[in-house]
């Protein structure tokens, strides 16, 4: 899926349009975290260093639903955002018509702009025609380099690639479609697949595609117990998708007739209450023990037993933690997890925001492959679905 790029083009004396994925944690104008942002910074750097005649930045910020709204303005992160490049940010107060001519001109040749939230028009959800137009006034060329916004069909993601000269991928889109795209097509095997997070239904798509894919598929978090419950296993007060029971024995069967390990708990962290300072305790899955409590975290025997599984890959896709990771006491498991991950010696590659807070806390999220930033397309492209900012750009 090699797409065109913007070391394709030649960028001198342009005016180059990135869309971007600035939607970070904003409280009071604070800045709760800027991965986002910094992982934007090699494709700005990039083209700055081309000589263009100016650069635009246009993202979304939160959902304010078509309209103004103060606390989800983009021009904290213009501050910050200079900061970062150590040059001047020029902020326009929209996205389209004068104020970001306006803002283009102020910003003078070379200069770096970043447009108001595309989100306080209703037309870029729409994906209106009209609208994708009006952004596309302000450019010669088209980059995207919002991953995490390829998945909407959206007038900035999809709708100006229909009305632009020339489109390409960023840097940072490029390594998401590189290292997603040869984990699903052309991984080193053995081959990987930790799931974890809260529901099996959130990632039942990415289950069924990975089945066909994978060496091994590693269960852990609250989906495990819809899993275990389908095996009419005690599971307490333990999250489990009832209605999901049948399919849940239906992925075991299949996995074990591809000769799939499907890896489940064999022992796990019970407590009456999720809330800091709350006791646990360690039992073996299917102790009747458990009475009414809940799983909050795999075990220590599961632990190892997982942590084998993973440092025998070569490739490893990580998304969601293995507990209630929030809570010191019950993140042993997804801790652990993180540093087998990062004791891989082939590609590995993890996404969602548990995940990277992980390898992170751990000191180690840059011995991972790759860190995908793209949370729900990341899962929509593991899953097998066509993300619409992806399909729309042009092949290398």
């Amino acid at each position: 899926m090699a797409k065109r790029t913007i070391k394709d083009l030649d960028l001198q004396g342009r005016r180059v349009f990135i869309r971007v994925d600035f939607n970070v944690p904003l409280e009071s104008g604070v800045i709760g975290d800027d991965t986002r942002i910094r992982a934007s910074l090699p494709t700005i750097r990039f083209v700055l260093a081309r000589n263009p005649q100016v650069v635009v930045l246009a993202s979304h910020l939160g959902r304010p639903k078509g309209a103004p709204r103060p606390e989800l303005s983009l021009r904290p992160i213009a501050d910050h955002l200079a900061d970062l490049l150590n040059r001047p940010v020029t902020f326009a107060e929209d996205c389209i018509g004068e104020p970001a001519r306006a803002a283009l001109s102020r910003a003078g040749n070379g200069g770096v702009v970043l447009l108001e939230n595309l989100r306080f028009h209703k037309e870029e959800e729409a994906n209106d025609e009209a609208f994708a137009h009006a952004l596309a006034a302000l450019c010669d060329v088209y980059v995207d380099d919002a991953f995490g916004s390829a998945h909407r069909a959206h007038a900035s993601t999809e709708g100006m690639v229909r009305v632009v000269d020339t489109a390409a991928a960023g840097l940072l889109m490029a390594r998401e479609i590189e290292y997603l795209s040869k984990a699903l097509e052309q991984p080193e095997r053995p081959f990987v697949a930790v799931l974890g997070g809260a529901k099996v239904s959130g990632k039942l798509e990415v289950i069924e595609n990975l089945l066909a894919r994978v060496d091994s598929l590693v269960i852990g978090g609250a989906m495990a117990y819809t899993f275990l419950g389908a095996r009419g296993v005690p599971v307490g007060k333990s999250l489990v998708e009832k209605e999901l029971a049948g399919t849940a024995t239906d992925l075991e069967r299949r996995a074990k007739a591809r000769h799939v390990t499907l890896a489940l708990p064999v022992d796990h962290v019970v407590t009456d209450e999720i809330a800091p300072g709350a006791r646990g305790e360690v039992l073996t899955v299917g102790d009747s023990a458990i009475g009414d409590r809940m799983g909050v975290d795999i075990g220590p025997d599961t632990v190892k037993r997982y942590a084998a599984i993973i440092r025998s890959a070569k490739t490893v896709v990580w998304n969601g933690p293995m507990g209630v990771f929030e809570i010191d006491g019950f993140a042993a498991g997804t801790n652990a997890v993180a540093r087998a991950v990062v004791e891989v010696r082939g590609t590995t590659i993890i996404g969602g925001g548990d995940s990277i807070a992980a390898v992170t806390k751990a000191g180690v999220a840059d011995r991972v492959s790759h860190i995908s930033t793209g949370g729900g397309a990341s899962l929509e492209f593991l899953g097998g679905r066509t993300l619409p900012g992806v399909a729309i750009l042009p092949d290398a």
